[in-house]
């Protein structure tokens, strides 16, 4: 994996990847790096004994989530890296057209699918946090709401660009299909944000 400082050059580059559903995900693996401090710490500490197995479930799925958004990073710059492609094949003759925009629909598909995974691990991230809540540490309590803020914004930004894909999709039943999925996993995700953002705040 990049150094962050090193990512963040190729992010300001000219060149198309990585974007911003690449770098959703680095915003989500922040949100789960966070949980697992708080858990961390938490675990670690006398007062808070009788949540300590809690915690340590909480480290571990923070740590593994983590390392999901990580992967889940050169999986979307990839997608979106077809989508590049395809729009610059050869386009002079009909057969030349025909095989373009197969492979142009094809790669639009996935590059919609990816940042669709990306949500879904943004609204576990979302569940991850009401749990990291749970544990009670009052002296962490913004780390915990920043964790949920980074969750939602990667969830807006994978929002956003599963939306714009859709846009250029010509076959209505994916669209469809992403779309039900999405609009299920932002419900759930929005719900346990709106009850968790006032109580941190």
């Amino acid at each position: 994996m990049d150094g962050i400082d090193a990512y963040l050059d190729r992010l300001a580059s000219a060149d198309p990847t990585p974007g911003g559903g690449s770098a959703a995900t680095l915003v989500g693996a922040m949100g789960a790096a966070l949980c697992a401090m708080v858990a961390r710490i938490t675990a670690a500490s006398e007062r808070y004994a009788d949540v300590h197995q809690a915690a340590l479930a909480v480290v571990a799925d923070g740590d593994a989530l983590r390392e999901r958004f990580a992967a889940a990073r050169p999986l979307d710059e990839a997608a979106y890296g077809r989508v590049v492609d395809a729009s610059a094949l050869p386009k002079g003759t009909d057969v030349e057209k025909r095989r373009r925009t197969a492979a142009l629909q094809a790669a639009l598909a996935g590059a919609a699918e990816a940042p669709l995974a990306v949500a879904g691990l943004c609204a576990e991230g979302i569940t991850l946090a009401d749990r990291t809540t749970a544990l009670g540490n009052p002296h962490l309590v913004s780390d915990v709401e920043c964790a949920l803020h980074f969750f939602g914004a990667a969830l807006a930004a994978s929002v956003a660009n599963v939306r714009i894909n859709h846009r250029f999709i010509k076959d209505a039943e994916t669209v469809a299909t992403q779309d039900e999925r999405l609009i299920a996993i932002v419900s759930a995700a929005h719900e346990t944000l709106e009850r968790l953002l006032p109580r941190l705040a």
